[in-house]
C-alpha cells in the first residue's frame, strides 16, 4: 500500500485462485486421460447391450418363424388332403348319382365316406372336423356330427372361398374354416358339394402359448385383413386387446419385421413379428422389456461398477495430488505472500521426507538471511538517517545569526532595554531548541510554538513590515511527532527571498488542514509571484533528489520528512492566492512508525 498527499491508493492484487493452480490442471489432465478408457467402456457397455438384445431377439423371432413355417407346411398338406376329397369317387358318385341309388348304395357310400372323413380329421391335430356339404341331396356328412341336414346358410358361408390349393383359412362365427368346393362347370351355378375343415382354435392357442414362456409375455396370429385373430397371453396381456395395439404399430412403423418396442397397457414390451405369405398369417410375440434386460443386468451393474471404480480413482487422485502437491504448494505460496507483504516471521514445518521439505527448508534459510540483511541494512539506514539529521540540525543560517546580532547591538546602542530583554529571551529560546540533541522528534505543537519564537525575532527586525498570522492548531493535532525544524525554515525562506524587500503590509500565513490520516501544514506568503520557471525548477530540486548534492534548504526539509514518514510526504509548492508561494508539508499521522516499511523496501 502506497499513500499520496490526501488520501491512500490500493494496489489491488487478486487473491489466490483455484482455476489458476497446478492442482486443478492436474485434475483435468487426469481426467482427460481417463476419458478415452471411460468412453471405451461405455461403448463397450452400449456395444454389449445391443449385442445381447439382438441375440435374444433374434432367438425368439426364428422360434416363431420356424413354427410359422411348419404351421404353413401343415396347412399345406391339410389343403392337400381337402382336396383330395374332392376328387373322392364315392362323394362324387353320391352327389351326381343320389336319385338312381336305393337305400342300401347311398347307406354304403355314405359310410365309405365317414371313414374318409374320419381319416382326414386325424391325419392333423389341427382338424377339429372335417365335413361335406351336398346341395344336390340335401345333406351334411360330419366326422363329429354325422350326417345331417344341410344348413343352407353356413353352405353359402363357406363357399365363398373357392378354388383349390390357394384357399386361405377364413373365419366364420368365431371358428377357422377352410374350404373347397367341387363346381358344376356352369358359370353362377351352385357347386355340387363343399368340403370344409374346420380348424381346432384351441390347439392353435396351446401352440402360440408356447412362446409365452416369460412372465407377461402374449402372442398373437393375425391375418392379413385382420379377420383371423387368435391371441395368447399371460399377465396384463391376458386381457389387452392386442390387435388393436397390432394394428396402431403397424400404421407407425415402417418395418413390421423389426424387432421395436411397444407399450401395452401402460407397459414396455420389444414386438417381434413373423409372417407367412403363403397363409396370409403373422406371428406377433410380445416380450416385456425387463425380460430381455434380465440378462443384461450384469453387464448393467458392472457398468455402475466401473463408473463407481472410475469415480473413486479420479476422488483417491484429487486427493492424494491436493495433500502430496497442491497443500504443500499453497502454503509455499502464502508463505511468499506474507513475506512479500513484509512479514518475515515465517517458518514452514514439514515432516515428510519429500521434495517439498527441500523446498521449505531453502525457504526458511532464505527468509533468516533476508531478516538478518534486512535488519543490519535497518539499523545501519537508521544510524546514517540520525547522522544526516544532525547534520541538517545543525545547520543553522548565518545570515539570521549576524542579523540578529546587529538588531541586539542596534537595541544596546539606543538603550531599548526592554525589547533587548524579550529580543535575547526569544533568541535563547531559538537557539536552545535549535541545538538540542534530546530527540530527532517533536511535537507538532512544540514545532509550532518554535516557529512562532522564530517570527516574532524577525517581526523586530522588519520593524513591523511584515506580519505573521498563525490559525489555531487542531487539538488532535498537538501531540503528533514530527520532525524537528521543518516549519521555522518554510518561514525563514519567505522573509529572505519574498518578503525582505517588501517596504509594508508583507503577511505570512500558517494554517493546518487534515484528511484520511494526513495532515497539511501550508505556509504562504504575498510576496512576490514567482516566474513558471522558477516553479519548475523548485519542484524538480524537490521530485529528483541526489543523495550526492547538497542538502539545504526545502529540499533538507522534503527529504527529512521522507525519511521519518513515507514517500507520500513531503512538500509541495504552489503559486499562493495571496501572491507570493505556497508550501504545504505533508505529514502522516503515523509519524516515525511509517518509515519502519519503507526502510524494508
Amino acid at each position: 500500500m502506497s499513500k499520496n498527499c490526501w488520501g491512500y491508493h490500493f494496489l489491488y492484487r487478486p487473491e489466490f485462485s483455484l482455476r489458476n493452480t497446478i492442482f486443478l490442471r492436474l485434475i483435468i489432465t487426469f481426467l482427460l486421460i481417463l476419458l478415452p478408457i471411460i468412453l471405451f467402456g461405455v461403448y463397450q457397455y452400449h456395444s454389449i447391450m445391443q449385442s445381447a438384445s439382438s441375440d435374444i431377439t433374434k432367438s425368439a423371432t426364428s422360434q416363431i418363424n420356424f413354427y410359422l413355417s411348419d404351421l404353413e407346411n401343415e396347412i399345406e398338406r391339410i389343403k392337400l388332403l381337402q382336396y383330395s376329397l374332392l376328387e373322392d369317387e364315392n362323394l362324387n358318385e353320391l352327389a351326381l348319382t343320389w336319385e338312381r341309388m336305393d337305400t342300401i348304395e347311398r347307406t354304403e357310400s355314405m359310410n365309405l365316406i365317414m371313414k374318409r372323413l374320419f381319416t382326414v380329421q386325424n391325419s392333423s391335430m389341427y382338424i377339429k372336423d372335417v365335413s361335406v356339404h351336398i346341395a344336390s341331396i340335401g345333406r351334411t356328412m360330419s366326422a363329429e356330427d354325422g350326417v345331417r341336414d344341410l344348413d343352407v346358410q353356413r353352405f353359402k358361408d363357406i363357399r365363398s372361398v373357392y378354388g383349390g390349393k390357394d384357399s386361405q383359412i377364413m373365419e366364420w362365427n368365431g371358428r377357422l374354416f377352410l374350404g373347397f368346393a367341387k363346381l358344376r362347370g356352369i358359370k353362377g351355378a351352385e357347386p355340387f358339394f363343399t368340403v370344409e375343415i374346420e380348424l381346432d382354435v384351441q390347439r392353435l392357442r396351446d401352440a402360440l402359448a408356447q412362446f409365452n414362456t416369460y412372465s407377461g409375455s402374449g402372442t398373437v396370429l393375425l391375418s392379413e385383413n385382420a379377420k383371423v385373430a387368435l391371441t395368447s397371453g399371460t399377465g396384463e396381456l391376458a386381457e389387452a386387446n392386442m390387435p388393436q395395439y397390432i394394428l396402431q404399430m403397424q400404421m407407425q412403423s415402417d418395418d413390421p419385421l423389426e424387432a421395436q418396442p411397444v407399450t401395452i397397457e401402460g407397459k414396455e414390451y420389444y414386438s417381434l413379428m413373423a409372417h407367412s405369405s403363403k397363409l396370409e398369417l403373422s406371428i406377433y410375440r410380445f416380450i416385456p422389456e425387463q425380460v430381455v434386460q434380465q440378462p443384461l443386468r450384469k453387464f448393467y451393474n458392472l457398468a455402475w461398477v466401473f463408473a463407481a471404480a472410475a469415480l473413486a480413482i479420479t476422488a483417491a487422485f484429487a486427493m492424494a495430488t491436493y495433500r502430496f502437491i497442491h497443500k504443500p504448494m499453497l502454503t509455499l505460496v502464502k508463505s511468499f505472500r506474507k513475506m512479500e507483504n513484509g512479514d518475515l516471521d515465517i517458518h514452514i514445518a514439514h515432516e515428510s521426507k519429500d521434495e517439498f521439505r527441500y523446498l521449505y527448508g531453502r525457504f526458511n534459510q532464505m527468509v533468516a538471511n533476508l531478516r538478518s540483511s534486512i535488519d543490519q541494512a535497518y539499523k545501519q539506514k537508521i544510524l546514517a538517517q540520525r547522522a544526516e539529521l544532525k547534520q541538517l540540525q545543525a545547520q543553522i543560517n548565518p545570515h539570521f545569526l549576524y542579523n540578529s546580532f546587529f538588531i541586539l547591538n542596534t537595541m544596546a546602542r539606543t538603550g531599548d532595554v526592554e525589547r533587548i530583554e524579550q529580543f535575547t529571551t526569544l533568541l535563547g529560546e531559538y537557539f536552545q531548541f535549535v541545538t538540542r540533541n534530546a530527540s530527532d522528534m517533536v511535537s507538532l505543537e512544540q514545532e509550532i510554538h518554535h516557529a512562532r519564537m522564530y517570527t516574532e525575532i524577525q517581526e523586530m527586525r522588519f520593524s513591523r513590515r511584515v506580519s505573521v498570522r498563525f490559525d489555531a492548531l487542531p487539538e488532535e493535532l498537538r501531540k503528533l511527532q514530527v520532525p524537528r525544524l521543518i516549519i521555522q525554515p518554510i518561514i525563514e525562506n519567505a522573509f529572505e527571498h519574498s518578503l525582505e524587500k517588501k517596504m509594508k503590509d508583507g503577511v505570512i500565513v500558517v494554517r493546518f488542514l487534515s484528511n484520511e490520516g494526513m495532515v497539511g501544514v501550508i505556509v504562504e506568503d504575498n510576496g512576490g509571484r514567482l516566474t513558471d520557471e522558477a516553479m519548475e525548477r523548485i519542484a524538480e530540486a524537490l521530485q529528483h533528489e541526489d543523495d550526492r548534492s547538497e542538502t539545504t534548504g526545502m529540499v533538507n526539509i522534503h527529504r527529512r520528512i521522507r525519511i521519518t514518514s513515507g514517500d507520500g510526504c513531503g512538500l509541495i509548492t504552489e503559486p499562493s492566492e495571496l501572491g507570493g508561494l505556497k508550501v504545504t508539508i505533508v505529514l502522516s499521522v503515523g509519524g516515525e512508525h511509517e518509515n519502519v516499511q519503507d526502510a524494508n523496501r
